[in-house]
């Protein structure tokens, strides 16, 4: 599908740079520079082109510029085609963070230049660019609208000074855990995870992702792809799972039981993940995006993590607005409603067809 008939037009900025799209072959070269770009994230490594690809069969367009024989810069993008919510080019869907990484001004440009003849032809409603940090050389013409901030926050190499950093009412959420005998476990299949993470988004009235997107996710990242669950006894009470970049852990994917709340389950499992992520030499502990106004914005801060406001940024192509699809939107409080009272099997059964179109 990366190989599709509407191939990148040529970087119009200079004739040292040219802009080629990525293939199969070439996964090792793309993350290696991933890997040495400051600006890069996890999602800006060519694994995320397998998932799109083949977990949600949307067509990616994964763009790289060459200079010199040598990779300069990258812009993962995939289109999304929705009944229901229209079509749009994305860096990148089901991913909090994207955008071009690495590269001089010219070679952005033409990145840039490049994603936006894509979405013309493609006909997209518009383009989108999850920027983690404002990119400084944006024009006007990009449209913008705080609704996300991501907590981010580094990780002292002590445990004992990760845990005395959490504000007094939060950890001792977490000592009371400890004393009540919680504890965690890497698990290596979804047999716990899955059921967990299922039950918690069906509560807060949100589509479930499909147990083999989390099967894939195993698959493409490896090991640096962890799930972490707490157990009181035998009994699993909340779930995560986790990724690894470079100095950088992230907790992605999370839940908890009902149970959870009361014996303080969720508060510990992000413990135990700051803790061993701490215990392998990471050093930067990535809580993740959350929209103002919601619990788990609250949640975030309770722990003391300062939000850091995310710049994503549109371009109209054949829209005439931005996008507004999100929970927050009254115009889905009904749908909301109606989810939560879904028989889980059936919500389960349903969720992935509907999240997919959503990115």
């Amino acid at each position: 599908m990366h190989e599709a008939s509407l191939p990148p037009d040529p970087a119009p900025s200079s004739a040292a740079v040219a802009v080629r799209s990525l293939q199969a072959r070439e996964h090792a070269r793309w993350d290696a520079f991933v890997q040495a770009c400051p600006e890069a994230t996890f999602f800006h490594r060519a694994g995320w082109q397998t998932i799109l690809e083949q977990g949600f069969r949307h067509d990616s367009h994964f763009l790289y510029a060459e200079q010199d024989g040598r990779i300069a810069g990258v812009l993962p993008l995939a289109h999304v085609r929705s009944r229901l919510f229209g079509s749009s080019l994305v860096s990148l869907p089901f991913c909090v963070y994207g955008g071009i990484a690495g590269g001089s001004p010219a070679v952005r440009l033409a990145l840039d230049g490049a994603a936006q003849a894509l979405a013309r032809r493609l006909g997209v409603g518009h383009l989108e660019y999850r920027w983690r940090e404002v990119e400084q050389n944006a024009d006007s013409s990009w449209l913008q609208k705080p609704l996300y901030a991501t907590f981010r926050r580094p990780l002292h190499p002590d445990a004992e000074q990760n845990l005395l950093a959490i504000p007094r009412k939060q950890r001792a959420v977490v000592r009371k855990a400890m004393a009540a005998g919680l504890h965690s476990a890497i698990d290596h299949d979804l047999e716990r995870f899955y059921p967990i993470y299922a039950a918690s988004v069906h509560r807060l009235g949100t589509p479930v992702f499909a147990r083999r997107h989390f099967a894939l996710l195993r698959t493409v990242f490896g090991s640096d792809c962890d799930i972490l669950t707490v157990y009181h006894g035998q009994q699993a009470q909340a779930s995560v799972l986790l990724f690894y970049f470079r100095d950088e852990v992230l907790p992605y994917y999370g839940g908890g039981t009902p149970l959870a709340r009361s014996t303080g389950a969720n508060d510990f499992m992000y413990w135990e993940a700051m803790r061993r992520a701490c215990a392998r030499g990471y050093r930067l502990f990535d809580f993740g995006r959350s929209k103002l106004g919601t619990g788990a914005w609250d949640f975030k801060k309770n722990w003391g993590f300062t939000p850091q406001p995310l710049p994503y940024a549109y371009r109209l192509v054949r829209a005439t607005a931005l996008p507004d699809v999100n929970p927050l939107n009254p115009k889905y409080a009904l749908f909301i409603r109606a989810w939560r009272r879904l028989p889980l099997p059936l919500a389960n059964l349903l969720g992935p067809h509907l999240v997919r179109q959503l990115g």
